[in-house]
């Protein structure tokens, strides 16, 4: 196991060697990887989960609250939720390239945010769902961020029916179908790499044990429960060791 403070040169030397004798990576990734394009994460310091509300983040986010206060449920969610404007940083850009180039075989992300496809990827699975798809309860029918973002309190469909976020609230259980789908991928990679995600949502985080290879990566600015297992630790900015990784 290597790393245990900043970002060294022989961390990334191997890292590109990793990456140049694979193409069988995945990149497991949280919201680490979205705050160098703004978008605030839950547990850091100046996360949601640290700033004072009426109720808190993870109850205002709940399946209960949606059903049973629907629209203050939409007032924050439309504050906190939607980042419209956020744009891909250099670590969604990195894992494209890695992408395009044959070597990343898929992200498997904790993220709604879909900076993902925004940067290019395409064999992206988004265990929390998105918020750029939305979807009528009683009919069906998807529809865009716009939809959301243009309701005056709470959004509706044309069929009268209530307009939910396809994102997974407190209290709902994960897709199953996107879980199985992260394990088998999980289980063949050759390389796992995580990044920016503290690995304490569950059951997300324990897809991670699905993985049985030696080239466990483990980049993120803070300490894990996880460090321990990494075959290669770097403590650091995902974007700014992502970017440093020629393809």
């Amino acid at each position: 196991m290597f790393g245990n403070g900043g970002i060294s040169l022989d961390e990334i030397q191997i890292l590109q060697q990793w990456i140049e004798s694979s193409d069988n990576i995945v990149f497991f990734g949280g919201a680490g990887v979205s705050t160098e394009s703004g978008i605030p994460d839950f547990r850091s310091v100046d996360g949601l989960y640290h700033q004072e509300y009426e109720f808190p983040p993870e109850t205002i986010l709940s399946h209960t609250f949606y059903i049973n206060r629907t629209e203050e449920f939409y007032n924050f969610y439309r504050k906190k939720m939607i980042f419209n404007k956020a744009k891909p940083n250099a670590a969604h850009l990195k894992l494209s390239e890695l992408e395009e180039a044959g070597k990343l075989k898929a992200i498997i992300t904790q993220n709604i945010d879909g900076l993902h496809q925004a940067a290019g990827n395409k064999s992206v699975l988004e265990l929390h769902g998105s918020v750029l798809r939305n979807y009528c309860q009683k009919c069906g029918k998807f529809y865009g961020l716009e939809v959301i973002i243009n309701a005056d309190k709470v959004p509706t469909c044309e069929c009268g029916g209530k307009i939910k976020p396809d994102v997974v609230l407190y209290e709902e259980g994960l897709d199953q179908s996107i879980v199985q789908k992260s394990i088998g991928y999980i289980k063949e990679a050759d390389i796992l790499i995580i990044g920016g995600t503290s690995l304490a949502v569950y059951p997300a985080a324990g897809l991670i044990d699905y993985y049985y290879g030696n080239k466990l990566v483990l980049i993120n600015k803070s300490s894990t429960t996880m460090d321990e297992k990494a075959d290669l630790l770097i403590h650091g900015s995902i974007g700014e060791i992502m970017k440093q990784i020629i393809v």
